[in-house]
């Protein structure tokens, strides 16, 4: 019996060398924010995170594919990892992962930048083999989407932090001017058709936590909201129903803005029709009023046909009374993959 026990404690422990020695597997830490309640899918993201990037590692490192049957993904997560599998594997950079963790109202959840290296056989992979990654989770955890980033240095190297063509910078301001007047008339249909039916909207509303016996102050945090258009759309309709009027402005947010600067229009290097708009935005009306950083990412083909917005996030300016900077994660076109 005893020399079974010793036999199998020296297998275990050869297993345990084995694994570590092929550097398969990752440790994944996923934090939130201060104030920010945990959602119940927190623990279950990291462990499917942590296999998902395990099993990447093991894949390349055995020259292998990607086996996905067993793991938490939902069926497009899972061809969309494939896709990007199929062009050229990847290791993750490090074996623990310490990462943000955007948590969103309806307990939905978004990781941003996984560091990853990529591996080609035998030729380069575009500029640099450095990538990161962007994880979505459904709110048990389950990884719905996997794609790359682009980092806000690279996504948005421009000259003199604008558009060089004067031509397209005046077609970037009348469409926003069209923007804004849409919502200054209350006009749902243009502002309708100004956004792709796909279109991702992201919104921040700060909510107050009362005093209790363990937090001795009130204290502020940012709820936010991920909603599509048809959503946003009909939350908006009844938002003018309560309001006779609404007054929008916006101004500039980029280098000096305050005071006349960079207008916050960026364009992307990965698909030159795409441009980032990044603004201060005041709403006010009847009923509510507040200031934010407002971010939209425009599509202007090349065409000659009229723009159109993929994505709309928006951030209030002020939470509990100190005032807060645009977060890169959602206010830049790295943030989105461009």
């Amino acid at each position: 019996m005893r020399y079974k026990i010793k036999n199998l404690t020296l297998l275990v422990l050869l297993m345990l060398f084995w694994g570590m020695g092929k550097g398969y597997a990752i440790d994944v830490t996923l934090t939130i924010d201060e104030h920010v309640t945990a959602p119940a899918g927190l623990n279950a993201a990291e462990r499917n995170l942590a296999q998902i990037l395990t099993e990447i590692n093991r894949a390349q490192r055995a020259h292998a594919i990607l086996e996905l049957g067993g793991l938490k993904m939902d069926e497009f997560a899972k061809k969309s990892l494939a896709s990007i599998w199929a062009v050229t594997p990847f290791v993750v950079d490090d074996e623990e992962i310490v990462e943000r963790c955007w948590v969103f109202k309806n307990g939905t959840m978004m990781v941003s930048h996984i560091p990853l290296i990529m591996k080609p056989e035998g030729e380069t992979f575009g500029l640099g083999n450095y990538q990161e990654a962007v994880v979505e989770f459904d709110r048990n955890g389950r990884i719905t989407d996997f794609r790359f980033a682009i980092s806000p240095q690279i996504g948005e190297s421009m000259q003199h932090c604008g558009v060089e063509e004067v031509e397209k910078t005046s077609i970037i301001r009348r469409a926003l001017e069209k923007f804004r007047t849409a919502y200054c008339q209350k006009d749902i249909n243009t502002i309708d058709a100004m956004f792709s039916e796909d279109a991702v909207i992201i919104t921040g509303k700060v909510v107050s936590t009362q005093p209790s016996k363990d937090i001795q102050v009130k204290s502020y945090k940012v709820e936010y909201t991920k909603q599509t258009k048809e959503q946003y759309i009909r939350n908006l309709k009844k938002a003018f129903a309560r309001n006779k009027w609404i007054d929008v402005k916006f101004s500039d947010i980029g280098e000096n803005g305050e005071i006349g600067g960079c207008a916050g229009i960026t364009r992307s290097k990965v698909d030159p029709t795409k441009f980032g708009v990044r603004l201060r935005q005041t709403w006010k009306s009847q009923n509510y009023s507040d200031e934010g950083y407002l971010f939209l990412l425009w599509e202007f083909p090349e065409n000659g046909k009229d723009p159109i917005i993929h994505v709309r996030t928006w951030q209030p300016e002020w939470v509990g009374g100190t005032r807060q900077k645009p977060d890169n994660d959602i206010s830049t076109l790295g943030g989105f993959d461009l």
